[in-house]
């Protein structure tokens, strides 16, 4: 819909047609306040501006918000939930019931596909033909199982291209530990005595821990017997390990079914939902969420508003969702994860028996989660989104969300880095930072380098933003910079966003005569900051973090120039006959003192090649 200059809502709402979508309802900011879905987008807009029908106070302060609305016309009522979820994902919308986590979960991948399968944790779930278990809810005791059963199985958990490089290279650490049976060494191991090893650790995967047990306690005891009590000791801790693991599964199911119960609890402002997860049935994991309500919201609006937002996001849907209540959208829901699952999911919500008593389970777990971590979540908030506000308050601002700093380090101007991290909502988001490789400077100049880190950033910026990069590195500009420094960084910053036509707040942190944050510089005046406020820890976190990750990327520079070899001075040695010589001679004096037949037969290097490594030592 085109956008006009004066909204006239009245004017707006006789266009609206009579078909399924989405709306998107705006305040005098221009802001997304609610995002919303409809069978019948005429009907469904025209309701919040009629009189109050016992709507709500929460709509009644959404509706006195709104300025103009739009609309986006979709075919089927199915699309726009598909829509609506993704907007309010995006917009994060301050009307609409939010959950809080935003999650991925991880999942036990097995590589069914390849000659010689691995194990290993993996968060997406791809359509490759790997087999996968999960979800689990914690990542520790998924490497913990996967490190089980390469000790109990010796599976292989390399990159190595089997059988196609079978005998190229030594075996790893791992088969000298015993680890791995060795598939990548000739003869040792044949397909089929790999994939014996590979079905029982399947199978374990599956539940199905008696076998296992079984054998443990018979090595346990062989080992025993013949007094190898290191190794009886071995066995003590694998069995104690294996048995610990079939403990935790509590929840049996005749049906060995997948399903999720969801249930929740609610005070006035804040509702906690608790997840099971049972697989095949056997509870896996289970999880609580957070969701932001208001207190005329039902209890079955907020549970649906979950259902919506967890499964949209979720690689993984199970047959059965039982719910707590049975929610008034459950058709099109069905319809909607059947589709992503690729085959029927039931929304239950059981009135009896033992799937009542899940589901009631749940709903106590949810109760506890709130009572006991609701002094957690307003002091986590408080360090977090308080400590923004905070800030804001200091500068005079509003809609600080995305903060950017950015440092220098280097050792008398060796190897000169710079480093940006990046704080969203006061927490830390370290898939944006990003690190620079000064080209144009040399020596310790912190002023030129910090120029040369702002100008690569923003230009990049500027032609991924004209260039429409779907997944650009650095599209996303901040609501303001931190530097860590006081007027001459901060003029730094303010030269480089003037030449490039940006117009983006610049506030820097001033230090006292013993290096320690005083106050900030920001338009020209140093304004004073309390050193107890969360603003000034949230600061400090900041500065820490922009230091640390400068400091290891100038490390790991530091450690590479360290290990450079001769080798790679020699033209026409590129990582592949660096490695060949490497693996054919014991010692760079070898290498040195080899002729050039040596250097052929030995390293299997092409005439031209040995020459040239031999001239290069001995001319």
């Amino acid at each position: 819909m085109s956008e006009e200059k004066t909204f006239n809502v009245s004017e707006e709402l006789k266009k609206l047609p009579t078909r399924p979508g989405v709306y998107l309802m705006r305040d005098k900011n221009d802001t997304i306040i609610y995002v919303g879905k409809a069978v019948n987008l005429y009907n469904r807009v025209r309701s919040y501006f009629r009189a109050n029908i016992g709507r709500g106070p929460k709509i009644d302060r959404m509706v006195s918000l709104i300025d103009r609305f739009e609309y986006i016309v979709t075919d089927s009522e199915l699309e726009a939930l598909v829509l609506e979820n993704d907007l309010i994902k995006e917009h994060r919308p301050r009307y609409n019931t939010m959950l809080r986590d935003d999650k991925t979960y991880p999942y036990i991948k097995v590589t069914v596909n390849e000659a010689y399968p691995r194990i290993f944790l993996t968060r997406l779930m791809k359509k490759d033909k790997a087999r996968y278990f999960g979800p689990f809810t914690s990542a520790y005791s998924v490497r913990e199982t996967i490190d089980l059963i390469n000790k109990l199985y010796g599976l292989r958990d390399c990159n190595r291209s089997l059988p196609k490089e079978i005998g190229r290279e030594r075996p790893c650490l791992n088969y000298h530990i015993g680890q791995c049976c060795g598939p990548c060494i000739e003869g040792k191991v044949s397909r089929e005595a790999y994939k014996e090893r590979l079905d029982k650790a399947m199978a374990f995967l599956g539940g199905d821990y008696a076998p296992v047990i079984k054998e443990l306690k018979m090595r346990m005891q062989e080992a025993s017997e013949k007094l190898e009590f290191e190794e009886a000791a071995r066995y003590r801790d694998l069995l104690e390990h294996v048995q610990s693991i079939a403990q935790k599964q509590k929840i049996e199911d005749m049906n060995q079914e997948d399903k999720d119960i969801v249930a929740l609890a609610r005070d006035e402002e804040d509702a906690v939902v608790q997840v099971f997860f049972v697989r095949a049935g056997r509870m896996v994991g289970r999880e609580h969420f957070y969701m932001k309500h208001s207190e005329s919201e039902s209890s079955e609006s907020i549970l649906t508003s979950f259902v919506k937002q967890f499964y949209a996001g979720t690689p993984f849907i199970p047959r059965q969702i039982m719910m707590q209540e049975e929610s008034s959208e459950k058709e099109l829901i069905e319809q909607w994860l059947s589709a992503k699952r690729g085959s029927r999911v039931y929304l239950l919500a059981p009135q009896k028996g033992q799937k009542e008593k899940l589901v009631e389970l749940a709903a106590s777990n949810a109760a506890i989660a709130l009572t006991q971590d609701k002094e957690k979540i307003k002091k986590e908030e408080g360090r977090t989104i308080g400590a923004v506000r905070e800030l804001e308050a200091i500068l005079g601002m509003k809609g600080l969300n995305r903060m950017e700093s950015y440092d220098i380090s280097n050792t008398s101007g060796f190897e000169n880095v710079g480093s940006m991290v990046v704080y969203d909502k006061g927490k830390p988001k370290r898939s944006d930072y990003r690190k620079f490789r000064i080209k144009t400077v040399s020596g310790p100049d912190d002023y030129a380098s910090m120029r040369e880190v702002l100008s690569r950033r923003f230009i990049h910026g500027l032609k991924e933003k004209e260039d429409g990069a779907e997944n650009g590195h650095f599209d996303v500009f901040p609501d303001i910079i931190l530097m860590d420094g006081g007027r001459g960084q901060v003029n730094i910053a303010l030269e480089v966003l003037g030449e490039l036509g940006l117009d983006i707040p610049v506030c820097g942190m001033v230090k006292d005569d013993h290096h320690r944050t005083r106050g900030l510089y920001f338009n020209n005046v140093e304004l004073p900051i309390d050193t107890g406020s969360e603003a000034f820890k949230l600061l400090t976190r900041i500065q820490d973090e922009v230091h640390r990750f400068a400091i290891e990327y100038h490390r790991s520079l530091r450690t590479k120039e360290q290990t450079h070899s001769v080798l790679d001075d020699i033209p026409g040695v590129g990582p592949a006959r660096r490695k060949a010589l490497m693996k054919a001679f014991s010692s760079l004096d070898e290498i040195k003192n080899a002729s050039v037949e040596d250097l052929i037969n030995k390293a299997g290097l092409p005439r031209n090649s040995a020459e040239d490594i031999y001239k290069f030592f001995h001319d």
